[in-house]
Formats: C-alpha cells, structure tokens, sequence
C-alpha cells in the first residue's frame, strides 16, 4: 500500500496524558468509541445539541488512504445540516451521471437526480480522509462556541463492563490503562469492532468468493466527472468488471473484479498494478499509484443495534460491499437517527425505550443495504452459466430497450430507507405524493429564499403548506418550531407543492429531527399532533 499525498494534518487530535489516571473513573453521558466518519458526526450532532460527549480514537486523527469516496444526497444533507456541507461540496467531485458498459459497448447511461431543485447533488466524490477531517474542523468549531465535546487520541478500549446504569470502560494510553465510565456507549469502532469483539456479539453473514483491486491514480485526463462502470471489460487482464471514478486532487479510482483464487502479495505488486492499469487507459499514460488495496464482498450485520446501554452504529453493526456506497452514507445515517433520540434520553425527555426504535428502524435500512448488495454480487460475479446467460441477455436488452435497464445492478447505489409501517410513525392522512409519505425523508425543495430542508433544520418541525396549523410551542418539554408556507408565495418554481401536497390544495407535515416524516394531514388538531408527538418520542401508549 502506498500512502496517499493529501495536503491534510493527519494528528488532529494528539495524544494527551488524561489528569489523574488512576483517580476513580469519571463517568461521562455519552462515550464514542471510534474517530471515522461515523462517530465524528455523531459527537458533532450531540454536541451541538447540549449533550456532553467523549470520543475515544485509537489513533490520534483521521485516517490514510481514501477508502470510502462515495457520498450520498441524503448524507449530504445531514452534513449540511451538522455546517460542513459546503466545505465538502466546495471540495468534491460532483456528479449525477452514470454509464454502463458490456464489453467496449456502452449499455446505456442514467441520471440520478434529474430534477431540478435539490441543494445537494446526487453523490460527490471525496476522499475519506478529507470527509473526517471537515467533520473535526467543524466540532473545533462547535467546541470554541461551548458546545461540550472532548476527543481523545491514542485512547484504545481494551475491555468494558456492563452494568445496570452504566457502562466501564478499560483504555490503554501511552502512559498506561485507566477506566472511565459512560452512562450510554455508542460504538463506531468499525468492522472489526473491540466493541463488539469484546461482549462476545455475533456479526452474522456472508462473505463472497471474490476479490477486488482498488487503485487510486493520481493523473491528469480528460474523462468526464461521471461513474463509468464495465462489464466483462476489453482491455486486457482486468477482471470480469470494472470501475472508474474521479476525486478531488486529480485522484482517481479504479476497481477491477480480480476473482477468488488469487495471490494478494502478487496482485499487490506496483508492476503487476501498472500493467493492469496501462491496459485500461493506454500505453504511455502517465500517473502515479497513490493508494492501492485488496478486498472481499462482505455483508453481515449484529442480530440488533442495541445492547443495554451499549449501541452500535456503522461498520460496527453492520457491513456491506463497497459498490453502491453503502458503507459510510449508512453509518452517518445510523448517527443521524440516534443522535437525536440519544439526546432526548439523557435530557430525560424520552424514555430509554425510545433507543430500541434506532434499533429497530436501522436494522430495517440495513436489511435493505445488504438485500441490495447481495443482488449487485450475485449480478456481477454470476455463478452459473445460466446465470451468466440470463446476465448477458439483460444487458442485450438495456442497450435498446428501457425496461431492461432496472435489472441491470452495477451495485444499486446508496438511497435512504423509507420506514414504512414502523412502530414511530403516526397517521397518514393526507392523499399526498408517495415519495412524502410517513416515514420517508422529506425532499428539498427551492423556496423564494434559500431551500427547504435549510428551513426544517434538526428540530420537531410542524411544516404547514397553505393552512394555518394549531398554535403550539412544545409538547412535554420537547420543542416544536412551526412553519407555515403559502404556496403562492414562498414556493417559486411549484417544487413543494409537487412534492408535499400533489393535487392536494393543503396539508401539514409533522418532521422528526433528522427530517423523516412521522405523520401527515390535510388539517390537524392539536391533540391529533400531540399523540403523534408522543408516539414518535417513545411515550405513546
């Protein structure tokens, strides 16, 4: 592996020696075990909401190598919402557009946002460590402005203990062990959980017969900003498939399906790279290696997400195959769905039931990743002749005929999970568009000044659309800030109306924090909007 040449302060956060290590173990509301994107973004969203939250890393920063590159609207969105979505778009590669190819025929292409009207793109493209890193800068940010975050380097968890009320803690420092204490753990420590490991959890799945190159390429060229994806390539000795993306930088990925009887140390070779490199853009091309990896199609996920006083969220809790960007845009979604109801928990505005529905709700978003993973390996890498056949002949069809082109899965990418018929939504009242409907996330849209979900922010919102709703402040000590639009006027190119009322003529949206829909109406009383508020904060009956 070569290390990548990101102009990046890698030891963002060094080590420091804790103050009396071997004084009684402090207890802590939240303890985040795991610096990646995933964690970060979940102490960043507890923090800004007053929720006191400790980050333990192993490391002393973000990480080498680009890993993840792929990130999804919605995940954008969230980090729009956390301040770090312009940064991140100002540095990524944005694209919407995807083509497909047999052979050296293309297939044909698709448009994965082709309406107008969204603030955030499709996907960008941008490399993990730069991911992590604008997450850090923004809790700096969020620190210097009193929000009560601390993150620290080089503490690795060893071991921990579970109690009633509590959970401890074992680290190991470079000036020793010392134990802290947290009343709720949330663990971001990835695929090969110490977390996970250490409670003697099973992560129960599949892992499929094939192996894969990454090679990141850092090269001047010509190619369009758009996912080029190859079956069965023509040029020669790259595998049954193919991929190339841009990155920022002049970075670019390539992936190439190498099969399962392999010799990784061979295959790892810069030349043996190279060669299967300048048969994919030409002789003479010139570049340099800068990352390069080998890995395995895996999909498994934990039985559930909560354990306890234990939760777990990303590559923790469940993994799936890099085609399809998966990975980190549902992990920071995991963080987005419990940042929320964590924070009203310890606040003791909800009961700590109101944690087994992240449970719930992100299994559910799991089982739909990896049921979408499994069909792209099985479409990529067919394990019969008839399923081959059966392959071949769907892509045949795409080229002429658009009906074909749903079957094709290069990996189905990243969209976020509707929670339809889950135990927190409320009535659906309203003969509204499906694509608003309880318990998927709210659309944006453009307004007369900025965009829609700029609007909804990270708070219960009542969004009221050309009717005037129930005058109401909170319910239960939570807060709910209320939006009235009239369409006529704040709704410019008719883009809400289209998306949140149809052919209705009004309508009001009751919004969870991280902006999924909890209920609907054409109009609504105050006592209907309050049980719906109490059921989707855990206190329904």
């Amino acid at each position: 592996m070569v290390d990548v040449r990101y102009d990046i302060a890698f030891k963002m956060y060094p080590y420091r020696k804790v103050p009396a290590m071997g004084a009684a173990p402090v207890r802590h509301p939240v303890v985040i075990v795991g610096g990646g994107p995933v964690g970060m973004a979940a102490a960043l969203d507890l923090g800004r909401k007053g929720t006191p939250v400790l980050v333990l890393d192993d490391h002393e920063g973000i990480g080498r190598g680009s890993r993840a590159i792929c990130f999804a609207k919605r995940t954008l969105e969230i980090c729009d919402r956390l301040g770090t979505g312009k940064v991140m778009l100002d540095k990524g590669v944005v694209w919407n557009v995807g083509k497909v190819f047999h052979g050296d025929e293309r297939v044909f292409e698709f448009n994965l946002q082709p309406e107008d009207g969204h603030k955030a793109p499709a996907f960008i493209n941008l490399q993990q460590p730069y991911f992590e890193k604008f997450l850090v800068d923004e809790i700096r940010a969020a620190q210097a402005e009193g929000a009560p975050i601390e993150i620290r380097g080089q503490n690795a968890l060893v071991g921990l203990t579970r109690h009633d009320d509590h959970v401890r803690l074992d680290l190991d420092t470079p000036d020793g062990p010392y134990q802290v204490e947290a009343e709720w753990l949330i663990a971001c420590d990835g695929a090969r959980s110490t977390t996970r490991e250490v409670l003697g959890l099973s992560f129960d799945g599949r892992v499929f017969e094939d192996n894969f190159l990454i090679a990141d390429v850092k090269m001047k060229a010509d190619f369009p900003t758009e996912r080029w994806f190859w079956f069965e390539p023509p040029f020669k000795d790259s595998g049954a498939s193919a991929l190339l993306h841009k990155q920022p930088d002049d970075i670019w990925r390539i992936d190439f399906q190498l099969g399962w009887d392999i010799d990784r140390a061979t295959e790892l070779q810069p030349d043996k790279i190279r060669a299967r490199i300048d048969a994919m853009l030409g002789e003479g091309a010139e570049y340099e290696l800068d990352w390069t990896s080998i890995y395995t199609f895996q999909c498994r996920r934990m039985e559930k997400f909560r354990h306890g006083r234990v939760l777990f969220a990303g590559d923790s809790a469940h993994q799936v195959s890099p085609f399809g960007a998966r990975g980190a845009n549902s992990g920071v979604q995991d963080a987005d769905n419990l940042a929320w109801k964590l924070d009203l928990v310890v606040k003791g505005l909800a009961p700590d039931s109101l944690l087994d529905t992240y449970s719930e709700e992100r299994v559910r978003a799991a089982d739909e990743n990896i049921l979408n993973s499994v069909r792209a390996t099985d479409f990529l890498t067919p394990k019969t002749e008839i399923s081959k056949t059966f392959r071949n002949a769907v892509l045949k069809l795409a080229q002429q005929h658009a009906f074909a082109r749903p079957l094709v899965n290069s990996g189905r990418l990243s969209t976020p999970c509707v929670y339809d018929g889950l135990s927190l939504n409320g009535p659906d009242e309203l003969d509204g568009p499906a694509r608003s409907r309880v318990g998927a996330t709210c659309a944006d849209a453009p307004m007369a000044e900025g965009f829609l979900l700029n609007r909804l922010g990270g708070d219960f919102t009542l969004l009221a659309l050309n009717t005037t709703p129930p005058d109401m402040a909170d319910t239960d000590g939570i807060a709910l800030r209320t939006i009235t639009l009239e369409t006529s006027r704040d709704d410019p190119t008719g883009a809400i109306a289209a998306r949140y009322l149809g052919d209705q003529p009004r309508g009001i949206y009751l919004i969870r924090p991280d902006q999924h829909i909890v209920a609907r109406w054409a109009t609504a009383s105050a006592a209907e909007i309050e049980t719906a508020m109490r059921n989707a904060t855990g206190r329904g009956t």
